[in-house]
């Protein structure tokens, strides 16, 4: 049989035509939702009165057939089939004869692959919203048992003020939960069927677009044929909506590579998810947040490349839009994987709380609450707090110790107004709980940030 579309044509194409052309080394991906939708669209045509009923149960039972073949790895992929939708339509052809002829009638390819590229983004959306939701409850489970935990709060990378490791935890499953919101968001927003739409216009023939999208899934029908079928807004959210969540796990991973590392000593990754040195027997290297984080920049390309095929487009389909799929599937596959494999990794980590509270130690973290200390209990004003606090930092330099190890006497020794108390109120401790305002780092305050995200959680499970 020669290709499908060759009637008009005197000459068979190219081998190398075949080769550059050829989308069937990778859409073949996409081979359970052509089958789906092949099968909902013949239906369709037969409660509309176009097939037979006959002509429906034989293309449905060659469907079937064309699906054990596949994944037996019985079915011969041959490339001149340029993609998968005629791949499947010609061996669906061999098995039943002239009925399979008939399924492409009111469709064609345009709203075909636009379908079935949708149906996969949908599916790998509630995968991946799925694998989001088990890694917040990992980062909970964390927290819960380290809401006590006392922690160095960085920032510009330098010692800030003194949180909780549980606190910390909790600041990515705020980030992973806006994830999810994104993720949720797309699905409802391009859970629209494009089948129906034919190649740009829509079809003269009496078919039911309500009946097709209800029947796999899908809310409704989209509502215009020409944006349809040359719409990949549903493949660019999903790349981006992947692309930030990897940016999220990338700043996650980067924080356990310096946790791990020696001079930190805050946490201890398990062996079953480190790697060794070929020639440093020693090592013990944190290579799968590297990864992680590694792996975060393709999902940016993949991105930024949608983005440059679909920029110069004009209406309807052009075959620039082949180029969709290879990178949503690269970034699908590794945001899946990444998911799962850092779900892992937290689930095994080993928590070093002596090496957390004593860095804790260094940076005088408790030096705000000192400069809080002089307004609210000696009156002073902030500036000129802020300059006493200064001055207290620098005797602590010199004599070598944190600023809240210094007695009440050094600190009278700056300012005869300080009182007696002022050491209750530099303890790192009292300074983590301190901070109890909504969404603070008090162990209160994380104990009600844990709970909420559980009720979140139950709420859409």
């Amino acid at each position: 049989m020669g290709k499908m579309w060759s009637g008009r044509f005197s000459e068979n194409a190219s081998t190398l035509l075949d080769e550059f052309n050829a989308s069937l080394n990778f859409d073949k991906k996409l081979y359970q939702y052509d089958i789906l939708g092949s099968m909902a669209h013949a239906k369709m045509l037969g409660c509309q009165g176009i097939l037979t009923d006959e002509e429906v149960n034989s293309i449905i039972n060659g469907l079937e057939k064309v699906r054990s073949e596949i994944e037996s790895g019985d079915f011969e992929f041959n490339i001149s089939d340029e993609d998968i939708h005629m791949a499947i339509e010609k061996r669906l052809t061999e098995l039943i004869g002239d009925a399979g002829k008939k399924l492409h009638t009111a469709r064609s390819r345009n709203d075909q692959v636009a379908l079935d590229f949708r149906l996969y983004v949908q599916d790998h959306n509630k995968t991946i919203r799925k694998l989001i939701l088990n890694l917040i409850e990992t980062l909970i489970s964390v927290a819960d048992k380290n809401k006590e935990t006392l922690l160095p709060g960085m920032t510009h990378l330098q010692h800030a003020q003194p949180i909780n490791f549980g606190y910390h935890m909790m600041a990515y499953a705020s980030m992973l939960k806006r994830d999810y919101e994104r993720f949720e968001s797309s699905y409802k927003r391009n859970n629209l069927s494009p089948i129906g739409c034919a190649a740009l216009a829509g079809t003269p023939h009496p078919i039911d677009r309500n009946a097709t999208a209800k029947e796999l899934g899908f809310d409704a029908p989209t509502l215009n044929c020409l944006d349809t079928v040359s719409d990949r807004d549903f493949a660019l959210e999903m790349l981006f909506n992947i692309a930030t969540m990897m940016m999220h796990i990338s700043r996650l991973s980067e924080e356990l590579i310096i946790w791990s590392s020696s001079e930190f000593g805050f946490i201890t990754l398990s062996d079953a998810y480190s790697t060794g040195s070929s020639i440093m027997p020693q090592k013990k290297n944190p290579d799968v947040p590297e990864l992680l984080r590694g792996k975060t920049g393709r999902t940016f390309g993949n991105l930024i490349s949608l983005l440059t095929v679909m920029k110069g487009l004009p209406l309807a389909y052009n075959k620039d839009m082949q180029e969709d799929k290879e990178g949503t599937f690269d970034s699908v596959e590794t945001a899946e994987i990444s998911l799962t494999i850092l779900n892992e990794v937290i689930k095994t980590m080993q928590v070093n709380k002596d090496k957390m509270e004593k860095a804790c130690m260094v940076g005088h973290l408790s030096a705000t609450d000192l400069a809080d200390y002089l307004v609210e209990k000696c009156s002073i004003p902030f500036r000129e707090a802020h300059f006493i606090t200064g001055r207290a930092v620098a005797l602590a330099e010199q004599k070598k110790c944190d600023l809240s190890e210094l007695s009440a006497q050094d600190l009278q020794s700056i300012d005869e107004r300080i009182n007696d108390d002022v050491t209750d109120y530099l303890s790192i401790r009292y300074s983590m709980n301190a901070r109890n305002s909504q969404g603070g780092t008090a162990t209160s305050k994380t104990a009600e940030q844990i709970e909420y995200l559980k009720s979140w959680i139950q709420s859409i499970k």
